[in-house]
């Protein structure tokens, strides 16, 4: 963290593809945003101009999961001369998972993980809070390897909705931003008949999305774009996917009730081609930032 930023508390309408122009990622002055952005692997992303794209984002706050890389392992400088405060939450493992929080505000406190050491040791949760708001950087399992790790993704499910419960009965305007590895409707997943049986589109996994907004979350982008189709985060690097636009939306600025009010735009950026995953924002419209 640059010393400029001093030491926070650290505990263990209708379109059918955004451009990326002046056009797509400015904002309005009184509003702040939050991009979120699955990078699968940030040294590989930095190499394909994810910094040149940060340049240009307007972003106040900025999640990244699966950042697969310990903060040694490259130039975290780079961000940091950009302004922002940096926060990262590796894996225990090598080249694995792992998210972190980028600020423009020096939060008043971080906290890593969720309180599972099972799940923490996998780099999956990290909280920022900045007065009374709260953004969480989250990267929900997949469960496309296999059984186990479907069994894993299920027992995370379970114990990230107690977890988002708990959290917001104390702090209860909060965004949680991330790879959910889950589309919640037939809307967003381009073949919902031949994946009706594929981890990430099961009918236990959407029961869990629909119990999860039900508890008060707002699904930022189907608040502003209820019906839009064809609007994905995610595509496979098989089968030329994504020139083809086969993809799923697995990622989500979920927000709180209590803020869903000052929301002011939600966006997908799927020109912004530095991962297999796409960039996300949302705009609020809170006084102080």
């Amino acid at each position: 963290m640059p010393a400029s930023f001093g030491k926070a508390t650290i505990s263990k309408a209708s379109i059918s593809k955004a451009t990326i122009s002046k056009a797509t990622i400015s904002k309005e002055k009184q509003s702040m945003r939050i991009l979120c952005y699955n990078v699968n692997g940030i040294r590989a992303a930095m190499n394909r101009g994810l910094l040149d794209f940060l340049a240009t984002a307007n972003a106040d706050v900025v999640c990244f999961q699966e950042i697969k890389a310990n903060p040694e392992q490259f130039d975290t400088s780079l961000f940091e001369q950009m302004g922002y405060a940096c926060f990262w939450h590796p894996a225990q493992k090598k080249g694995y998972s792992g998210v972190a929080v980028l600020s423009r505000r020096k939060p008043d406190q971080v906290i890593e993980g969720m309180g599972v050491p099972a799940h923490d040791a996998e780099g999956r949760v990290i909280r920022a809070d900045f007065g009374e708001l709260t953004v969480v950087s989250a990267y929900l399992p997949s469960g496309s390897s296999g059984d186990h790790r479907q069994v894993v993704k299920m027992q995370f499910l379970e114990d990230f909705m107690a977890y988002q419960k708990a959290l917001r009965a104390t702090r209860p305007k909060v965004v949680i931003c991330g790879d959910y590895n889950i589309c919640h409707r037939v809307i967003d997943i381009h073949d919902p008949v031949s994946n009706k049986n594929s981890s990430g589109f099961l009918p236990e996994e959407r029961e869990w999305m629909e119990q999860y907004f039900a508890t008060g979350m707002v699904d930022s982008f189907r608040h502003f774009h209820p019906e839009l189709p064809h609007q994905y985060t995610w595509w496979s690097f098989r089968a030329n996917a994504r020139n083809n636009n086969k993809g799923w939306r697995i990622d989500y600025h979920a927000v709180s009730q209590p803020l869903a009010a000052s929301m002011k735009s939600a966006a997908i950026l799927p020109d912004a081609h530095h991962s297999d995953h796409c960039p996300i924002t949302v705009d609020l419209d809170l006084p102080g930032w």
